[in-house]
């Protein structure tokens, strides 16, 4: 085994470290309104459930020297996002979501997406998800890096919508086979759902 003190090496040594280890990652794709009006859209692969009581996801955007990015600007800014899970049906369009583009240009015009009018909430989501969830956010948590300039912004989003493709859903249960997810690897790698196998929890 090697030993590797992260505090002896740079940051994006441990970036490196970190999403080469933590893998697959699922893939959160999150549109937000500015307060412009722009729609903007971009992929995390930071994400995670939180408490299904209520229903609460994370995700993790990091900053640039410290300067907050679009969707978290936005989402704290208007309080509401939308969340959609990544599948290889629009996976390149996806990825095109993450150009740097400047906050008064939308994501979703470049990659040639379909905006689709949420429920609950004022931000549009994307039509060619089979996955989304319209979110108000409940916390966002500055971390890491100094006082002075954080390294991330940890959105804690409340889900108060979800929509799921008729084809997916059944007996409250999700198809994973039919949702077709892609996940983050490394680089600019990515993960398909690959070989399902069961192991029986321990009572």
């Amino acid at each position: 085994m090697i030993a590797i003190d992260p505090s002896q090496q740079s940051d994006k040594d441990n970036y490196k470290l970190l999403i080469g280890s933590i893998i697959p990652r699922p893939i959160a794709f999150v549109t937000t309104l500015s307060q412009e009006g722009v729609m903007n859209a971009a992929p995390f692969s930071f994400f995670t459930i939180v408490t299904v009581n209520p229903p609460m996801i994370a995700i993790s955007v990091q900053r640039k020297q410290g300067e907050r990015k679009d969707t978290a600007r936005n989402a704290i800014a208007t309080g509401e996002l939308v969340v959609h899970i990544a599948s290889e049906s629009y996976v390149e369009q996806l990825n095109a979501t993450a150009a740097s583009l400047p906050p008064d240009e939308s994501e979703v015009a470049l990659a040639g997406l379909t905006p689709i009018a949420s429920d609950r909430v004022a931000v549009p989501g994307i039509a060619e998800a089979s996955i989304r969830m319209e979110c108000v956010l409940e916390r966002a948590i500055p971390l890491g890096g100094t006082a002075e300039q954080p390294a991330a912004d940890l959105l804690i989003a409340r889900i108060v919508q979800f929509h799921v493709a008729e084809s997916l859903y059944e007996n409250g249960r999700i198809d994973p086979h039919g949702l077709r997810p892609v996940s983050r690897l490394a680089g600019n790698d990515y993960a398909k759902l690959g070989e399902l196998f069961t192991v029986e929890r321990p009572v």
